[in-house]
């Protein structure tokens, strides 16, 4: 069987926690690589929900080793918090569950703080981060001024860092910004009362993905956000921070990409994003009001109402080629029941010329207007259909046009929110 890496296709918010779900029960770890709790993967299982933001989706299976990458980012708070949740709720989280990689880079105040000032000084061209710092803490990450997991169990490091960082922060929040400064006594107080909770869970992820695979253990890698979030690949600045798309599973956990093995895109049947930034096939009438209330689209993270609009395979299609997807995983299929007609971006017209991938430069895109093909829509319920062939015949077609357009085979159909509700077209782990 192969490791499966797990990527967004559209801009998050895709579904990936419940696919993450599924396809844990045959695999020994479950690896997180790159974003923060900006993400959010919400699952529904037995009728009861659980939301994520740091720890993997993996973690509801009790023999699955869960492990938080080197290129994930870490407010230990969240991730505290996460783990209490889950104790209270009857599932056991203790090291033999959880590694939490010691490269890891960790979200300090500070962070947050420019964050949240730096919307506010911005105003109506404000980007829609969720004020988390992420983006701060990969800042610091790449200027060499960071502060890693590792550094949480040397006290006297990790003061030296915290006030060092001040004196530039502060003088950038006050001056600049016209925040408030923040003090660094509190702040290392209770980063290392965190840091003696945390301890346990620290480890070298690397060392034990390396472990794993060479007891040929099966490794699900599970990304964040989307490919068009990605900060190189996506609709720059309307951007995540982190490097979103395939490749980076191995980067950002510390495996050989020939570890990778089989990668599945996933794909929601229709196309929201949350926030700011460009969005060709967005609907704002009643059809769009139709798909964001029967999808419940509000962000898992931020409560924010997504924006709604047909599904964009041209956004799509560009993510196949980015991320070399070997199959599609389509969630919220259920969601278009009930429209008599549906739409389906086929490529874009710009100036006049027809174009089928998306331009780098947003003032093209924003002269862009979707080209659509029409299928007729389905009023038949399939919350409880369990194989292709009982799907409408209209779900039908939209399915295969999805698969022509693209070029790459479905895999999975998500019919509804429960795990039972999955239609296995073809095994992504015999694929």
């Amino acid at each position: 069987m192969p490791n499966i890496v797990i990527v967004g296709t559209q801009w998050g918010d895709e579904g990936k926690g419940k696919i993450v779900d599924l396809l844990t029960e045959k695999a020994d770890m479950v690896v997180r690589f790159q974003g923060g709790n900006n993400a959010g993967h919400t699952l529904v299982v037995g009728g009861n929900q659980f939301i994520f933001h740091l720890i993997p989706s993996g973690i509801l299976y009790e023999n699955t080793k869960c492990l938080i990458g080197n290129g994930v980012v870490v407010d230990p708070e969240v991730l505290l918090d996460e783990i209490d949740d889950l104790n209270r709720s009857g599932l056991k989280v203790d090291s033999d569950r959880l590694s939490l990689s010691d490269k890891a880079h960790v979200i300090m105040p500070y962070h947050k703080a420019i964050d949240m000032a730096r919307e506010v000084a911005k105003g109506s061209s404000k980007i829609g981060t969720t004020g988390r710092g992420i983006g701060p803490c990969y800042e610091d990450k790449a200027a060499r001024i960071g502060i890693r997991v590792i550094d949480l169990t040397d006290p006297k490091i990790l003061e030296k860092k915290i006030r060092n960082n001040l004196k530039e922060k502060n003088f950038y929040l006050t001056r600049f910004l016209n925040a408030e400064p923040l003090d660094w006594r509190p702040m290392l107080e209770k980063y290392l009362q965190m840091a003696d909770k945390l301890y346990p869970y620290i480890s070298d992820v690397s060392l034990e993905l390396d472990q794993a695979l060479k007891e040929d253990k099966i490794i699900l890698f599970e990304g964040a956000q989307g490919t068009h979030l990605d900060v190189d690949h996506g609709t720059y600045p309307f951007v995540t921070s982190s490097i979103t798309v395939a490749g980076n599973a191995s980067a950002g956990s510390g495996t050989g990409p020939g570890s990778l093995g089989h990668i599945l895109g996933i794909v929601k049947a229709y196309t929201t994003r949350v926030g700011a930034g460009p969005f060709v096939t967005e609907l704002t009438d009643e059809v769009g009001d139709y798909i964001q209330e029967k999808g419940n689209e509000f962000g898992a993270t931020t409560g924010r109402r997504r924006r709604c609009g047909w599904l964009d395979l041209v956004v799509v299609s560009d993510s196949c080629r980015i991320n070399g997807l070997n199959s599609l995983a389509i969630t919220k299929l259920d969601v278009l029941t009930g429209l008599d007609s549906l739409k389906i971006c086929v490529g874009y017209r710009l100036d006049n010329e027809e174009v089928n991938h998306r331009p780098a430069s947003l003032t093209q895109l924003s002269r862009c207007t979707p080209v659509y093909m029409e299928i007729p829509g389905w009023h038949e319920d399939i919350s409880g259909v369990n194989s292709m062939d009982h799907l409408p015949s209209n779900a039908r077609v939209y399915l295969e046009a999805i698969e022509d357009i693209t070029g790459i085979p479905i895999s999975m159909i998500s019919v509804g929110p429960g795990r039972e509700q999955t239609v296995i077209v073809r095994d992504p782990y015999e694929s």
